[in-house]
């Protein structure tokens, strides 16, 4: 069998087998608890709720209602046919002309209108995760390093390392505040980085941040902007989230940052964008890179024939991004409902004393259970992971799959299911925190009883040995004062 298995392998390249794929994580485990038994209000009301995927279902209704009032838009109805064989046929890898001039449309407006895109900068990809993979292709060449301010999403060790090569090094953040992304940090990786004679070609972050959902602040991009100018390496700005804000402060691109910055090397700044996350369509599989480098995007643009979005997706989105009434009311509302369920989740756990890290965009927060953990140690955080998703049955993310620093935060996603699955899941985490309570409550009193049953015992022995021993004389004896 051994002899069978090594032939296999000999058999397949080093990109097939070798184990940088990313999957032996709890993180992918937790998808597979719920695949083997999913939840289902009626049907298997006791199975796993899915709360370890970033999906956004909040607002498919406003779509719907869009693609049926416009039926034209779609090449597969009997309003829209006549396009069929347009669409149908080889289309140049570019991209249609409408529906890049619409997606750099939509990416401004995103971001306040406070910058424009160059549709002829738009590069598309198979989906956040063929871009992120593009970008490292041009970029790096295998073994050389990226930059990754932790927590960071767990698929960037598949998306970023496995095909290409790239080692990451974490920049740890810390809960001291708020996670925030420090020039000491950065630093400190960077130097780590050199000592492990790796060669650092960059930095990419997730703004906003996937697991924390929170935003970065202006002083903190500029922060990031002046560091890779200054080491003259590559500067990579995830920005698929950029949509979902919906608390101030606001999303800022790198975009808006570089345009005040003199002295920046606007070669070195590249984004990643989808309209998975902000549109809560990951199944069209619509991945965008933009450059501000010349020579990077002619790259991404030849890499792209390997992952294109189809003619069809395009010719549907670039119709439904250019009605500028659908996008604003689609803006707003998808922000009103992120709000409301943030709000409905984060204030259910802090009536059973479970605090999240303040945030203000995602799909997703950042939730507290250090005070939970039996021991303060990563191996406490797997145990009650364990806990959470056998017991509990809930799909929730350890901090420790997001190469977090610390242990005891869990990443809970909120915007993929209806109301009634998240009342059930609060009611799962309810109980279980009382049950907790209970335990200890109970643990304290049998704690109580020994500890005053052994003091008991003790003045007992204490009398009878002091008081009716006629072998022993208390130090406070007047016998033992007369003698001295």
């Amino acid at each position: 069998m051994e002899i069978k298995r090594k032939n296999k392998t000999q058999l397949l390249s080093k990109i097939a087998t070798n184990d940088r794929y990313g999957e032996n994580s709890p993180y992918f485990d937790g998808w597979k608890a719920y695949d083997n038994n999913p939840f289902h209000p009626t049907q298997n009301p006791n199975g796993v709720i899915q709360m370890g995927l970033a999906e956004n279902k909040l607002c498919f209704d406003l779509i719907k209602k869009w693609i049926m009032e416009n039926p034209d838009a779609s090449i597969c109805t009997a309003g829209g046919v006549d396009k069929f064989k347009d669409v149908a046929i080889f289309q140049d890898y570019h991209g249609l002309k409408e529906f890049r001039e619409a997606i750099a449309k939509f990416m401004g407006r995103v971001g306040g209108n406070k910058v424009t895109f160059d549709a002829s900068r738009i590069v598309m990809s198979s989906g956040a995760t063929g871009a992120n993979e593009t970008i490292m292709f041009c970029l790096v060449n295998p073994g050389d390093a990226f930059l990754v301010p932790s927590p960071y999403y767990p698929g960037f060790a598949r998306d970023l390392r496995w095909r290409t090569g790239l080692e990451i090094v974490p920049v740890d953040c810390k809960s001291s505040n708020n996670f925030r992304i420090t020039r000491a940090a950065m630093e400190d990786a960077y130097e780590k980085a050199q000592k492990w004679n790796l060669n650092v070609k960059g930095i990419i972050i997730a703004n906003p941040s996937n697991p924390l959902g929170t935003t970065l602040d202006i002083e903190t991009m500029r922060s990031l902007v002046a560091f890779v100018n200054e080491k003259n390496i590559h500067l990579v700005c995830d920005e698929i989230y950029a949509a979902t804000v919906f608390d101030s402060p606001r999303f800022v691109s790198v975009a808006e940052v570089i345009q005040d910055m003199d002295c920046c090397n606007r070669d070195l700044i590249h984004i990643v964008y989808s309209l998975s996350k902000d549109m809560g369509i990951p199944g069209f599989r619509v991945g965008i890179v933009y450059s501000f480098n010349d020579d990077v995007m002619l790259c991404a643009r030849k890499m792209s024939s390997f992952g294109l979005v189809s003619s069809q997706t395009q010719y549907l989105l670039a119709s439904m991004l250019s009605d500028d009434g659908f996008v604003g009311n689609f803006l707003r509302e998808s922000s009103k409902r992120l709000a409301k369920r943030h709000y409905v989740f984060t204030k259910g756990l802090e009536q059973v004393g479970i605090s999240c890290l303040t945030s203000n965009a995602g799909l997703f927060f950042w939730m507290d259970m250090r005070l939970l953990l039996k021991e303060q140690s990563f191996e406490g955080e797997i145990e009650l992971w364990r806990v959470i998703l056998n017991e509990l049955k809930l799909n929730v993310s350890p901090g420790s799959s997001f190469q977090c620093s610390e242990p005891g935060w869990f990443r809970v996603c909120f915007a993929n299911m209806d109301d009634e699955t998240v009342e059930v899941a609060l009611n799962r985490i309810r109980a279980f925190v009382l049950n907790r309570e209970n335990q200890e409550s109970n643990r304290s009193k049998r704690c109580w009883r020994k500890k005053h049953l052994r003091l008991s015992f003790s003045s007992t022995r204490l009398y009878d040995e002091t008081i009716m021993s006629p072998c022993m004389i208390s130090p406070h004896s007047p016998l033992v004062r007369a003698k001295t």
